[in-house]
């Protein structure tokens, strides 16, 4: 599976909303801006995001985003869900014009393996998870 840059880009606007979820409604430029994305491209993975009910927004001058629930609600595999439709490894064969269907069916089951691993991994990890692990890794551990 290859994750498209629409979703990596939804990943890192998640994850810097998480970050910033104390700055207020936050405006998509200033998103824009700190992770060097188009405004462009930002606004056509926010209106993905905005239909999933991810944010709370207001309009207007003082108007902006912010997430709509606690950064530990949302899973890295819902944001990618949204944004790539599926995190399929690989597409289902059509086996029934194969020779041999109990080889194609043996090798599906690969795929549904690591469809599962997958799918475990990325609905456990949190935006909180990743935030809180580069915290406690002194990433931002501003030390004069």
């Amino acid at each position: 599976m290859k994750i498209s840059t629409k979703g990596q880009y939804a990943l890192r606007v998640m994850l810097d909303f998480a970050e910033h979820v104390n700055d207020g409604y936050i405006r998509l430029r200033e998103v824009a801006d700190r992770q060097g994305i188009s405004k462009t491209y930002l606004e056509q993975i926010m209106v993905l995001l905005n239909k999933a009910d991810f944010f709370n927004t207001v309009r207007g001058y003082q108007g902006g985003y912010q997430l709509s629930r606690p950064a530990e609600s949302y899973t890295v595999g819902e944001i990618l869900r949204i944004t790539e439709g599926s995190i399929d490894p690989a597409l289902p064969l059509d086996l029934s014009e194969a020779s041999d269907r109990r080889v194609g069916v043996m090798a599906q089951d690969v795929w549904d393996g690591l469809k599962t691993v997958m799918a475990n991994y990325l609905d456990a990890l949190t935006l909180q998870d990743i935030l809180d692990k580069h915290r406690d890794n002194g990433v931002w551990d501003f030390v004069i």
